[in-house]
């Protein structure tokens, strides 16, 4: 049987999360090869002078890699 730990709510100060996929894969369309890498640390520079309230993360595979890079901004839902 799995056990998991417990999840707890952590009070912190971002209004918003920006998800940036930097998946990686040989052989087929990914926003690695789209330059995401770049595209996440000029992202994060420019939004840590610009809202210090919004979280720049990066995250694998989003499963719309086949349209482009790609980013999602929580909790707006916005891809």
């Amino acid at each position: 049987m799995l056990q998991y730990a417990s999840m707890k709510t952590i009070d912190h100060h971002f209004k918003k999360l920006i998800l940036v996929c930097v998946r990686s894969r040989e052989n087929s369309a990914c926003c690695a090869a789209r330059g995401a890498e770049d595209f996440f640390d000029e992202l994060k520079l420019a939004m840590a002078t610009r809202d210090p309230n919004v979280r720049v993360v990066q995250t694998q595979c989003l499963g719309n890699c086949i349209d482009g890079l790609t980013v999602v901004i929580q909790p707006d839902n916005r891809w």
